[in-house]
Order: C-alpha cells, then structure tokens, then sequence
C-alpha cells in the first residue's frame, strides 16, 4: 500500500470543522414559517436521538443542540463514514411579538418543529376613537 502526506490536509481538516462541508454541515438546516397566530420553525435532525435534543430559551434567544453518535460496540466495524456526527446546534433571535412561555417542541421523521404562539400584545386590535369632546364614541 503507498502512502502519502499532504501538508495541506490538516487546514482542510481545520476548515471543514469551522465551516462545514455537504456531508458535514457547520449547523442544522431550518425552515422559518408564520401560520395565522403561530410561529413556526422545522429543523432537519435525522438520525438524532429524540433524548439529546435539548431546547432553551433564554431572553429572547432560543438555542437547539442536538447530538448524533455512532454505534460504539466491541463488533461494530466501521466501513464508510460520511454522515456527520457529534454536536449540531443553532441558534435564533425570537422577537418580543412571540409567547415563549408557551412554545411546544415536537420531534417527528427525522424533523425538530417548534411551534411558538404570537403573543395578545402584538395581535391586531381595534382602538377605540373619541370626537370633539369625548361623548361620542367611534370605533376605526
């Protein structure tokens, strides 16, 4: 068998952490939705134990980590490798508009989906409008 060193490799390697690659991706994909009085968002987490999806709030800032293991046993021989494995996590900046005392978490085929209801505040409402000197009252 012929081996042979490339200086560049272990940049490549250094890189492919920082930014990812196809078959390793720097953070989960996600899809962002407002469907009537709800807030949506679908994160792609296949193969991920629905135990290691941990799923915080703090402020305004939601954060989603999820970890993906290979199979660890004594017979398990590894033959290919290109799935991404290890930590994946991602982040998302949630305006003062949603409830997240009231978001709900549900993970299904492979997909996170996070359902966060819009708060009453920033609802549309009507405002009452008086005229002249405030007997007469009208609604916009």
């Amino acid at each position: 068998m012929l081996m042979r060193t490339d200086p560049f490799r272990e940049i490549d390697r250094l890189a492919e952490q920082l930014f990812g690659t196809t078959s390793r991706p720097a953070v989960m994909h996600l899809d962002a939705w407002r469907d009537g009085d709800h807030f949506h968002a679908a994160f792609d987490l296949p193969g991920v134990d629905p135990d290691s999806i941990d799923c915080t709030v703090e402020r305004n800032v939601l954060t989603v980590r999820a970890q993906r293991r290979r199979p660890t046993t004594d017979t398990v021989e590894l033959v290919a490798a290109e799935r991404p494995m290890g930590t994946f996590s991602r982040q998302l900046f949630l305006g003062d508009t949603l409830d997240t005392d009231r978001l709900e978490a549900a993970y299904e085929h492979g997909v996170l989906t996070l359902r966060i209801p819009i708060a009453e505040r920033a609802k549309p409402r009507r405002v009452p409008v008086t005229a002249g000197n405030g007997r007469r009252q009208l609604t916009a």
